[in-house]
This record gives structure tokens, C-alpha cells and sequence, in this order.
């Protein structure tokens, strides 16, 4: 049978199919489930190169120790065990002479945002030990394993991931393809999320970018920032012990969330164990302390602290090292008063 030669017309038609199945080969031949669509998401948002985008997303490792990692958290571990993590007298220790280095900014930084340095100075201790393991994943990789291969989660880190992606250079510490963070995809020593570095984080030393790994005032002012954005209350309480009567009403609460005033929860069997407003809006936290059951009244900064980490154990645990952190500075202040006299 005699071959017979295809129209031009037909060829021309045929050439520029070719061409443009090549040119969109990057996007028809993506690494992870659903890149294509959040490429073409974050492109329309942007205005971003896809190709660009899709040579960051095909670079991105999927790991297994990520996948570990998130289906154990040290927030499952109950109060008594949680605790020691956190509040060891090294820590504690590290944490007033790290205030005390860097008061003068601190002090500056908590009086423009309305927020206690030792809370930022706790909030910086419980994250990344101040700053010394900020995390060695590669936040690329972990958001997208999570956001794109751990259906659990992936709303949540899926949106983290396009966050990231629509990014500014100018709020990243450096290249995309270089960031390295939690196992979460948390970043530098406050460790924020995408979205919390979009929403939240600060540029105070005015260079003109955003760096929460090796800026001091953009790491201070960003913690900061956050707790006075979520509602931070200047000078107001966190928590406090409560101790129950033999006939105090069960309680269970959702959140964190202020739901009565604290003069309510005393009608119900819970007496504070200091002077406190009986109308302060108060909720109840029951913890398995290393004594047994452990009653705290927690308030709005409280509240906001879980804003940052959801988990009422992390919370309790910044309030009670800053508080340490705090008692530890002004006896070290005496002290050297003292050595001067």
C-alpha cells in the first residue's frame, strides 16, 4: 500500500500540537498529586512563572521521617510528662541570661507591642531551644509531603504550601529551595508558618526583608506581633491555680476560650489561690500533673498563646517558663545591685 504525504495544511496543525503538548509537558507530567492545579493557583495569584513553580515543586522530597513525625507529637503526652521537657533548670537558666543580653531590644519591642518580653523570650525558648534548632528539613519538602501526601492534614498544609509559594522575596530569609524549618514547615527561631510570616511577620530592623533567622529585631518584633494580633492584653493575666471542693461542678471546655467570669467558676467550687478580679472572663484547665489532677484558671492570654500552638500543655508551658524567666532576671538584677554596692 502506497504511503501517501499528509496535506500542509494538516502538517502545520500537527507541528503546533507537538509544540504546545512540549510546552506544557512540565505541568502534564507533575511530581505530586495535585500540582498541576495549585501551580496553575498560584500563577493566576502571582503572576509567577509555572514553569519556575514547577521546577521548585518536582525538586521537593517526599519523607517518610515527616510522615513519622507528625503522628507523634510531644503535645499527646500528658502534662506530668510534658512539663520536664520544657522547664529544666538549663533552660530556665539559659532563658534569664538570654533576656538579660538583649533587654534593651526586648524591653523596646514589648513596650511597642503591648506584650511582656519574657513571653517572647519563653515563646523563643520552647520553640527552638533560643534560637539553636531551628530545624533541619527542608520546609519545600515538608510542605509538600504534608500538604500533598498526608490526606489527614492536607487541607491545612496544602494551603501552608500555596502560602509559601506566593510569598515575597522580600518576607523569606533567603531562596525558596534553601529554607529549612520543622518537620512541619515552620521557619526560623519563632518558628511561623507561611501564613504566619504573610499575616504577622515584621520587618523591624528596616532593611528592606524580612529574615527570622539571623535578625534579632525581625525575630523579637514578629513574635510580638502575632500575640498583640491575636489580642495579647497588656500587663493582663494567663493562668492561674485553682483549687476545687470536694463538691465542684465537672467542666469540659472545647478551647481555651474566656467563657465565664471568674467570680462563676468560684460558685461552682473553684477558689483562686491569689488575688484575682471575680470578673475576669476565666475558663478551666484540668492537667494530670506528676501529683495528680492539677486545676488552673487560664484567661485571654492564655487564650492567645494557643493561637500560636493550639495545645493548652504548650501554652501552660511558655506561661510557666516566662514566669521563671521573669522572677530569674529581677533576682539576677538585685544580685548585681547588690555586687555594686
Amino acid at each position: 500500500m502506497t504511503a501517501t504525504a499528509m496535506p500542509r495544511p494538516v502538517r502545520y496543525v500537527a507541528i503546533l500540537g507537538m509544540l504546545l503538548i512540549a510546552a506544557w509537558a512540565p505541568v502534564l507530567a507533575a511530581t505530586h498529586p495535585g500540582q498541576a492545579e495549585l501551580v496553575r493557583e498560584v500563577a493566576r495569584a502571582t503572576g509567577k512563572d509555572p514553569a519556575a513553580l514547577n521546577a521548585l515543586l518536582d525538586s521537593a522530597k517526599v519523607q517518610q521521617g515527616i510522615l513519622d513525625a507528625i503522628d507523634r507529637p510531644a503535645e499527646s503526652k500528658p502534662w506530668k510528662d510534658y512539663r520536664p521537657i520544657f522547664l529544666t533548670g538549663e533552660r530556665v537558666d539559659e532563658g534569664i541570661a538570654f533576656y538579660r543580653q538583649h533587654r534593651a531590644l526586648l524591653d523596646q519591642v514589648g513596650r511597642q507591642y503591648g506584650v511582656e518580653p519574657a513571653y517572647i523570650v519563653a515563646i523563643l525558648g520552647v520553640e527552638t531551644n533560643y534560637g539553636r534548632n531551628t530545624g533541619n528539613y527542608r520546609v519545600l519538602d515538608a510542605l509538600v509531603t504534608l500538604g500533598l501526601h498526608y490526606p489527614p492534614r492536607a487541607k491545612f498544609f496544602r494551603e501552608q504550601l500555596k502560602t509559601l509559594l506566593e510569598l515575597p522575596d522580600s518576607r523569606l530569609g533567603g531562596p525558596l529551595d534553601t529554607l529549612t524549618g520543622s518537620y512541619a514547615g515552620a521557619q526560623g527561631w519563632g518558628q511561623f508558618m507561611p501564613s504566619s510570616i504573610r499575616d504577622f511577620a515584621v520587618d523591624e530592623d528596616g532593611d528592606g526583608r524580612i529574615d527570622l533567622k539571623n535578625s534579632l529585631p525581625d525575630i523579637f518584633a514578629s513574635v510580638a506581633n502575632y500575640l498583640a494580633g491575636h489580642g495579647w492584653v497588656r500587663g493582663g493575666p494567663v493562668a492561674a491555680r485553682a483549687q476545687p471542693d470536694a463538691a465542684a461542678k465537672p467542666i469540659s471546655v472545647p478551647d481555651a476560650a474566656p467563657q465565664w467570669p471568674l467570680e462563676q467558676l468560684e460558685a461552682w467550687g473553684y477558689a483562686p489561690l491569689q488575688t484575682l478580679s471575680p470578673a475576669q472572663p476565666s475558663s478551666l484547665l484540668t492537667l494530670q500533673g506528676a501529683n495528680g489532677p492539677e486545676y488552673w484558671f487560664t484567661f485571654q492570654n492564655f487564650y492567645v498563646i494557643t493561637h500560636y500552638n493550639r495545645s493548652p500543655l504548650y501554652a501552660m508551658a511558655v506561661d510557666q517558663l516566662a514566669q521563671a524567666i521573669a522572677a530569674g532576671a529581677r533576682q539576677a538584677d538585685v544580685a548585681q545591685a547588690d555586687i555594686g554596692r
